[in-house]
């Protein structure tokens, strides 16, 4: 079992998870959004190093004091991590319990997918984009239904205490008015931690400036 893994960001405090945590940003991604953070990870053609669970985790044990004294951990994103989900599986099984596992993901992925993940995962950064089917459309390039039915199981579960759902303003696609109307709808479905910022669209710009279209 291996994975393709576009770069990994260390030490990273509160930011994504409790305590200390790495980030290890997977290739591939299900979404075509607009304004992509990641766009390198869209492609296999990007440079990249390819791991297996042993492997990646010989990489990241070197910070194993920091994730024990802060109840930090791991957090996968990329990309989409539950295109992942075996391989984060048998992650969990070489790390143990003591290390948090945390997913950074848009949970447009089979239900199957977010199941197999479900026993060993601490908790996920949710990001949802907008619940408008067609801003969301017209954002990523792909339907939400994927997503309603993952945030339903996830609810269903009583997993919404462990999730951090991220709704954006994004300028030119969505509007303070249905940031509020995508918060009630997130709150309907019993989640409460939501973060709202509005995206910083430079960086996209600036990409595809750099890349001619």
């Amino acid at each position: 079992m291996e994975a393709e893994v576009l770069a990994f960001s260390r030490h990273r405090i509160a930011t994504d998870g409790e305590g200390v945590t790495t980030l290890v940003a997977f290739m591939l991604c299900p979404l075509s959004c607009v304004y992509c953070l990641n766009p390198q990870a869209l492609s296999l053609k990007s440079p990249h190093k390819v791991y297996t669970p042993e492997g990646l985790y010989d990489e990241l044990k070197k910070d194993e004091l920091y994730f024990l004294a802060t109840g930090g951990g791991v957090t996968f994103g990329g990309g989409e991590p539950l295109l992942r989900h075996g391989f984060i599986r048998r992650f969990r099984e070489i790390c143990g319990q003591a290390w948090k596992i945390n997913l950074e993901t848009s949970l447009n992925v089979p239900e199957e997918y977010l199941e197999d993940v479900i026993p060993v995962t601490d908790g996920y950064i949710v990001d949802v984009k907008d619940m408008n089917p067609e801003i969301y459309s017209s954002y990523t390039g792909k339907d939400n239904s994927k997503v309603m039915r993952n945030l339903a199981a996830l609810a269903e579960r009583g997993l919404a205490g462990k999730c951090v759902i991220r709704i954006p303003e994004i300028e030119g696609y969505n509007t303070p008015d249905d940031v509020r109307r995508s918060v009630e709808m997130i709150q309907r479905l019993g989640f409460e931690n939501i973060d709202l910022f509005k995206y910083d669209i430079d960086y996209g710009k600036r990409k595809r400036d750099l890349q001619g279209t």
